[in-house]
């Protein structure tokens, strides 16, 4: 008395689970190059932004320097201003002005 495993289940439900089987793992590897991708692309979307800071940052350093430059011509013009001014009326000031004039 032997059974057949054969003759109990029917020949497609093997077939049908292999199929299944497959799908699954062609929507994992699918879903993982998905995912990759999508990595590449949150990589490129991050490098860009980097340069566009980058650059931006750039900007405000060379912006900043010519400012700097500005602002200590203004403070040279009002140091010698101020010494002009001692010179003409010298007993409205007693102390003189403690920063040198840089030429």
């Amino acid at each position: 008395m032997c059974s057949n495993n054969e003759e109990s289940m029917p020949s497609h439900s093997f077939s049908s689970f292999d199929k299944r089987r497959r799908l699954r793992r062609s929507r994992i590897r699918v879903h993982r190059l998905a995912r990759r991708r999508g990595e590449q692309n949150v990589e490129k979307d991050m490098e860009l932004q980097n340069w566009k800071l980058y650059f931006e940052n750039r900007t405000i350093l060379e912006e900043n320097e010519k400012l700097r430059k500005k602002a200590n011509l203004l403070h040279q013009e009002n140091l010698a201003l101020l010494l002009e001014f001692q010179k003409k009326f010298p007993h409205l000031h007693r102390n003189p002005p403690t920063c040198a004039i840089e030429g």
